[in-house]
């Protein structure tokens, strides 16, 4: 069956044979240092080599011109410094039998002025873009000609560096600034017709190619649809797409459809959980129908079944699979191997770009290797040490992690759960329709454990005298925590939790006051829940703007539907205080910035601050225990095994780990998990 599947048959682009029909497309992990792609960005691009991916593209938009600043980790393409460090990457992935390729660009507007240089962002006309927030100059001809030099000069270094091809960004950027209505205003030879608009590409196309020669792979990643009433039409988009090939110049098309001026509107581009999967590719098939030419292509293609039936209909000639890579960059490994049920699921979170969009490196939420490949494996190997007995309470995804990484490594898996399912705060999450697919990273690890022979006591609230049965060598205390309502100066117990609502154990009054002192999901989930209940909401933060720990891309589902349900946000204030009143309750608002205090009337507060963790057993067992429950934190972050003894009488070591030390996020729980029991 393998021999005939869809996915692993090569595909011959150009003088360049790819093994399979896999590719991860072009984005930024920002892994880089000084915009150079050093060890950190190697292994992590090398680690999908080893997976056996056929094509891995590097950077979401390396910078040619330092007019480009970098807006998220952007590779420095500009330098001749980044030459070494691209060979040394692109032979490594070469070695294991993977084609690499970069995406080029000069971001336009899609930055911003204030760090770097300081120089003034460019665009086709002075029209801002909302979501860098950047006035842009308009560019001048003179410009233009130094910017297609500086592409040239780009595109010979990645040549040089031994790389297979390149790709021009071309959506949202300079490029195609100049081709949508919606960003080129210009009565000069760069505006009005559409043979202006494709003025400056045609005029980087000649100077890459004269740079380059005929046979180096160039291609562009452009959008054919801005889905705008305002932008690029499809009828433009398609035309211009066959007018490049026509060109011939260019020897592949990386589709995108939508527009990115907004939030809400790259979420439609780069779709996240409970949005349809795969939206745009029937209309990527449909422009390699009317091209007849190499297409490339992703947007929420996660899942193998989906990318197998992109390639069998025709749709694509190569799929991408970039945020199921960051889940799990052995995919194509695993089909080959007749292990397709062991590939880790991506399940849409999102996490990796929303932290990269708030300035930080991706990471999964579930698969905390990725990004830390010099430290942690992705496949980890079973313990040279003996075999021993470890006991893990609670199955949340720190104690499921633990249990995975437990087993693994060949040692016997005994995990308490007091609950009949194991998720944790996972399962609670997934409670919310539009994020069930979070319940992928409880249901993953289970079915992992469950071919590990991992022996699960559900239905059991673990006590000292159960673990001590167990005749331990270890035991990891994963009891996750409840929510935190102690801080009020009065009427913690007439609150309820976003706990509370989510379980359902709780309805929604009639006029409800949130209060989010955390930042992230669980006080956004239960808003959306108690909004679309149909209750009158009022979320009220102490924050500057509310949900301050969630990025763009899942801040926009949380907006639409508190704006399409009339909620009330109000920021800049705490609540301190909630007694009752007649038949209702009296919240005390106050500021950090005033004395004064306002009173709301409402039929429910509902609270949400965090945990406390959930301790109680690990304290009774820490006397016990040879390590006095000590964890050698140099050792744990440097993924060294646990040696401390503090209590030679004590049969086992004892830990904690995700929120049963502190209140956290659920990839730090399966870090804590990883990293901890990788050393056993």
């Amino acid at each position: 069956m393998r021999e005939n599947d869809p996915l692993l048959q090569p595909y011959q682009l150009k003088h360049l044979t790819l093994r399979n029909r896999i590719m991860s497309t072009s984005h930024e992990p920002a892994y880089s240092e000084d915009g150079l792609p050093t060890d950190r960005y190697r292994l992590y691009h090398l680690e999908k080599a080893k997976g056996g991916i056929a094509l891995t593209m590097t950077a979401g938009s390396a910078i040619v011109s330092p007019d480009s600043p970098a807006a998220f980790g952007n590779l420095h393409a500009y330098k001749d410094e980044i030459v070494p460090w691209l060979k040394r990457l692109t032979d490594d992935c070469h070695a294991e039998g993977a084609a690499v390729m970069i995406q080029l660009t000069h971001l336009g507007r899609r930055t911003n002025w204030n760090h770097s240089d300081w120089l003034p962002v460019l665009a086709p006309s002075p029209i801002r873009e909302p979501a860098h927030r950047a006035f842009p100059k308009t560019a001048e001809d003179w410009d233009l000609e130094r910017i297609t030099k500086e592409y040239a000069a780009a595109a010979q270094r990645m040549q040089e560096a031994g790389l297979d091809g390149i790709e021009l960004e071309a959506y949202g950027h300079l490029m195609d600034g100049f081709w949508s209505p919606a960003t080129n205003q210009r009565d000069d030879a760069y505006g009005g017709s559409l043979d202006n608009r494709l003025r400056f590409t045609h005029e980087v196309l000649a100077a890459i190619r004269a740079a380059v020669g005929t046979d180096f792979i160039v291609g562009l990643r452009l959008v054919a649809d801005e889905d705008w009433d305002k932008g690029l039409s499809r009828e433009e988009g398609v035309e211009i797409a066959q007018r490049l090939v026509a060109s011939g110049r260019i020897d592949f098309l990386n589709l995108i459809r939508g527009h990115i001026e907004t939030d809400a509107a790259l979420s439609k581009v780069i779709p996240i959980q409970g949005m349809a999967s795969a939206p745009h590719l029937d209309f990527a098939g449909e422009v390699r129908e009317i091209t007849k030419f190499p297409v490339f292509h992703a947007a929420r293609i996660a899942d193998v079944a989906t990318a197998r039936h992109a390639i069998a209909e025709g749709k694509l000639d190569m799929v991408g699979m970039t945020r199921a890579h960051l889940a799990d960059p052995h995919i194509a490994r695993k089909v080959a191997e007749g292990r397709e049920e062991e590939i880790r699921p991506c399940v849409g979170a999102t996490y990796c770009l929303d932290r990269i969009y708030e300035g930080h490196e991706a990471l999964c939420i579930h698969n905390p290797a990725t990004g830390r490949e010099a430290s942690l494996p992705h496949v980890l190997r079973r313990s040279d040490g003996p075999k021993r007995k470890v006991v893990i309470v609670g199955a949340g995804p720190a104690g499921l992690e633990a249990a995975r990484a437990s087993a693994e490594r060949g040692h016997e898996v005994v995990v308490f759960e007091a609950a009949d399912k194991p998720g944790g705060q996972v399962r609670l999450a997934a409670q919310l329709k539009r994020r069930s697919e979070l319940i992928g990273i409880a249901d993953w690890r289970l079915a992992q454990c469950e071919r590990l022979g991992v022996t699960f006591r559900f239905n059991t609230w673990a006590e000292r005298e159960d673990v001590l049965g167990e005749t331990p060598d270890i035991v990891v205390i994963a009891t996750g925590g409840l929510p935190d309502t102690g801080w009020l100066a009065e009427g913690g117990d007439l609150v309820v939790t976003s706990w509370d609502i989510l379980a359902g154990d709780v309805k929604p009054g009639e006029r409800v006051l949130l209060f989010d002192d955390n930042g992230g999901h669980p006080g956004m989930e239960a808003a959306e829940f108690i909004a679309q209940a149909g209750s009158k909401l009022e979320l009220v933060s102490p924050e500057r703007f509310f949900a301050p720990e969630i990025g763009g891309l899942n801040h926009v589902p949380y907006a639409r539907c508190f704006s399409e349900c009339d909620v009330r946000v109000t920021i800049n204030t705490r609540l301190i205080a909630v007694r009752r009143s007649g038949n209702g309750l009296l919240a005390s608002l106050g500021s950090d910035y005033s004395d004064r205090i306002v009173e709301r009337e409402v039929d429910q507060v509902v609270v949400e601050h965090g945990t406390l963790p959930l301790e109680d057993l690990y304290f009774e067992l820490k006397p016990l225990s040879r390590n006095l429950g000590e964890l050698d934190m140099a050792a744990f972050v440097a993924i060294q095994p646990q040696c401390v003894t503090r209590n030679p009488d004590g049969d086992f070591q004892l830990f904690r780990i995700g929120d049963a030390v502190a209140s956290r996020n659920i990839h730090a729980a399966i870090y804590d998990g990883l990293r901890l029991c990788m050393t056993f």
